[in-house]
């Protein structure tokens, strides 16, 4: 997986970057509509997404969505419910027996803080998910995440910060910080 870090935009990283995500959004759009029990159509299509087929016993539920695919780290047996979205330019990784809920969320890449550099660059870190975690449906993790084993994240919760081992985290509220 990456290291934390920058990208400046309209740099050839970034074009790389823009020409994959293209490829894996046309990849997606034709898994997302095939029959559910065409189970060889989806497999090949998640190995062309992913750059390699999908680890034993892995079940993942369409709709199903990533910008990029070969950054994805899935172990056996990774259960993926539906419309769950991986943002995996900088690298994201689970677990063996790891369980995700539906619409639930992984971003690895965004914008700095400051209004004039992100104008200019995109920074990341990669995710990391231990073995036996649960995300709970409609939770979001954010860059730079390491979610320890045996841990759940509730359902909506929004994961800003590295989870211990077996832990319950919950909360979603937006507070304001600071003001420029």
């Amino acid at each position: 997986m990456s290291s934390d870090r920058l990208m400046r935009i309209h740099s050839d990283e970034f074009r790389a970057m823009a020409d994959r995500v293209l490829r894996a959004t046309e990849l997606t759009s034709r898994l997302n509509v095939l029959p559910f029990d065409d189970d060889a159509g989806k497999a090949e299509l998640f190995e062309q997404i992913l750059g390699r087929p999908l680890p034993a016993k892995v079940t993942i539920y369409p709709p199903f969505y990533t910008d990029h695919g070969h950054h994805l780290e899935l172990a056996e047996r990774v259960f993926i419910n539906q419309n769950c979205t991986f943002l995996d330019y900088a690298g994201i990784r689970l677990g063996e027996r790891v369980m995700v809920g539906p619409k639930a969320t992984f971003i690895t890449v965004g914008h700095p803080v400051d209004p004039e550099e992100r104008k200019g660059w995109l920074s990341g870190a990669p995710i990391d998910v231990g073995e036996n975690v649960w995300i709970g449906a409609g939770a979001m993790i954010l860059p730079g995440v390491t979610i320890g084993r045996d841990a759940v994240v509730a359902a909506g919760a929004v994961v800003t910060d590295d989870v211990p081992p077996a832990s319950l985290v919950t909360g979603g509220k937006a507070t304001v910080h600071r003001r420029w």
